[in-house]
């Protein structure tokens, strides 16, 4: 009997023959409504699941799934998966951590460019057929702090300190002591010595709105943020009402709290540039994290420990 897998991600369909070469069954059901009835009508014969943080897999659903293995999430974040429903019934849970990094980087850039530069409003300006000049600011010397130096973090960082030569800092639990970067203990402190933010840490419970109203304000009148982590990191309100008043002088934004909507302040400002979160897609990029949910999955079912396993408390 084939081992059958559960695909809730609506953007790897140009890459699930990889899994399909590697002899799993699948069943994709990438629609809320496609999801239920999937869990309904095949639950009992649902192995593995493979799903993206914001995604992610609930308890009650679990629950649902009796011969339910392994969990593979495609990216770094998890923080929709129930790992203590998981941790209750044994399964395994994965992820994948900086195989995306290097194109989640490359967008970090362009939409700090994109805004700083004040790229899409002098292209509509261009279409338009006017041919407005407006000074703005260049990247050279600019202080970056990187909320978050893991993988993506890195490689944002060394993007930013090599191609632009920007002075990087960064906040994490922990200073790293395989880097020149300037630590700082909290946000806060970050952002006060920082012309930019970019934001490149993980999703969840811990990180809820660490980018608060006290954060944006001390990034100053002409400091941007921008981030490509989750949308929960950051205080909404906070960032619009920043943004509005012009105590913020810009955004680029590739994810948002209720991932498709966007509130409609958001979209209405002339100081931001938004994406759909996107960051992570490129075919290099989705290919690699197929192949390591492959890899991923064929470790466990042939009883070897998996490449990247997600700790479970």
């Amino acid at each position: 009997m084939s081992t059958t897998v559960l695909v809730l991600v609506e953007t790897i369909d140009d890459y699930l023959p990889i899994l399909e070469k590697a002899g799993f069954h699948l069943i994709l059901a990438t629609t809320p409504a496609a999801r239920t009835d999937a869990i309904r009508s095949h639950g009992q014969t649902i192995d593995a699941v493979l799903t993206r943080g914001p995604l992610g897999l609930l308890a009650e659903e679990i629950a649902a799934l009796p011969r339910l293995q392994i969990i593979t999430v495609i990216g770094a974040g998890y923080e929709r998966v129930d790992l203590a429903a998981a941790g209750e019934r044994g399964i395994v849970v994965t992820n994948g951590a900086g195989v995306n990094a290097p194109a989640v980087a490359d967008h970090a850039m362009a939409l700090l460019l994109a805004v700083v530069r004040d790229i899409p409003r002098a292209d509509a300006s261009v279409r338009r057929g006017e041919w407005s000049k407006v000074m703005r600011p260049s990247l050279a010397g600019k202080r970056l702090g990187v909320l978050g130096l893991g993988a993506v973090g890195m490689a944002i960082a060394k993007r930013a300190a090599l191609g632009f030569g920007m002075t990087v800092g960064y906040h994490s639990r922990r200073p790293r002591g395989d880097v020149e970067y300037t630590w700082f203990a909290d946000a806060y402190s970050l952002a006060a010595e920082s012309d930019i933010l970019i934001i490149a840490t993980p999703g969840g419970e811990h990180t809820r709105k660490l980018v608060d109203a006290k954060v944006i304000a001390a990034l100053g009148r002409e400091g941007f943020l921008v981030n490509v982590a989750r949308g929960s990191v950051v205080d909404t309100s906070a960032l619009i009402d920043a943004l509005r008043s012009g105590q913020l002088a810009g955004a680029g934004l590739d994810v948002f709290d209720d991932e498709p909507n966007v509130p409609d302040t958001l979209k209405a400002l002339p100081n931001v540039v938004l994406t759909p979160h996107v960051a992570g897609l490129s075919p290099d990029a989705v290919k690699a994290t197929v192949e390591l949910v492959t890899q991923n999955l064929l470790a466990h079912f042939s009883g070897r420990p998996v490449l990247t396993p997600v700790t479970i408390a």
